[in-house]
């Protein structure tokens, strides 16, 4: 598999696959037995890159989450050990209770919160060391200061590797790396955002995000990482849940505007022209993008898995991205 560069200081610096695998529901709505095929899939394909969180999947079960950690847990004591590959994992929207949510209860991202739950989530994924762990959603009930010197602590104590941040307004964002910057510590260096061909509107705030809809990679995201070459881009939710291939999953509110249409058409385009699936384009295009982009793919069957693994191999001529790009 193709790989990329994750973090810029040595010790930490973490060549990982250039396409990354979500495991949001292994271990709820996918069984042991599917999950585990998936892994090993994946693995056996030379994927290394491997994402979830401590609140993963809260809603599927009713409590505060964790199932995904603890299966991956379980896969990683099968194979004896992580070594050659990378968990990332986050923290900070897992609910305080069960019958809650991150919208009303979530944890936070104070300093006693970032410690216990980046513990927890090292003893469900019976792992040392976190290669990577991002703050998931926005707390501002917290000073930056404190989530800032938090994340640090665990970083220079040995527990974690790499910092990330995900689903944050831009601003916030640069304001906590230049806190850390300021104070010699380290600070993010991975974003993790929801990014796809389609783009969404800009214009319908979320609860959590008064600026946008809450984890799109909009247009000051993206300017934000082309202008900073020390940061990647973890690409999540890239393929829309099956949106571009499957009747039964409508496109999400946010893409409904004039400009869909023309891009769909010029996906189905090039997709005819390379004998490969929509989604496999979209992946292509995003593999071949000039930012740093890592797409993080889920999937809840082999079969799946292997759609989105075989767009490593679909290289789009120019003239192709070319036309995806102006589609608007």
């Amino acid at each position: 598999m193709r790989r990329r560069t994750i973090g810029t200081t040595p010790g930490t610096r973490r060549e990982v696959g250039a396409l990354a695998l979500g495991t949001m529901p292994m271990g709820t709505r996918t069984d042991e037995k599917t999950s585990f095929a998936i892994l090993d899939r994946y693995a056996e394909a030379g994927g290394t890159f491997l994402d979830t969180s401590n609140n993963y999947a809260f809603w599927e079960a009713g409590d505060q989450g964790g199932q995904s950690e603890a299966l991956l847990g379980r896969w990683l004591r099968g194979r004896g050990g992580a070594d050659g590959l990378v968990i990332a994992t986050k923290l900070g929207a897992r609910p305080l209770a069960p019958g809650t949510g991150y919208t009303d209860n979530a944890e936070g991202l104070s300093a006693r919160t970032i410690r216990e739950s980046a513990e927890a989530s090292r003893e469900r994924l019976g792992v040392e060391r976190i290669d990577l762990l991002y703050a998931h959603i926005e707390d501002r009930a917290t000073p930056l200061e404190e989530t800032v010197a938090g994340f640090a602590d665990l970083v220079r104590e040995g527990s974690v590797g790499l910092l990330g941040v995900s689903n944050h307004t831009v601003w916030r964002v640069e304001r906590a790396r230049a806190l850390a910057a300021a104070a010699g510590l380290p600070g993010y260096e991975v974003l993790q955002y929801q990014h796809g061909y389609l783009r969404p509107r800009t214009d319908i705030g979320d609860a959590l995000c008064e600026d946008g809809a809450i984890g799109g990679a909009g247009p000051d995201l993206l300017t934000y990482v082309r202008a900073e070459p020390e940061l990647a881009l973890v690409a999540y939710t890239p393929l829309l849940g099956g949106a571009y291939t499957r009747a039964d999953k409508p496109l999400p509110r946010d893409y409904d505007h004039p400009g869909t249409p023309a891009r769909l058409a010029a996906l189905a385009e090039v997709a005819a022209e390379t004998g490969a699936t929509p989604n496999q384009v979209v992946l292509a295009w995003q593999l071949g993008h000039d930012l740093p982009i890592i797409p993080l793919v889920g999937a809840s069957s082999v079969e799946q898995l292997d759609e989105s693994l075989a767009a490593l191999d679909l290289h789009l001529t120019p003239d192709q991205r070319a036309r995806l790009d102006a589609a608007s």
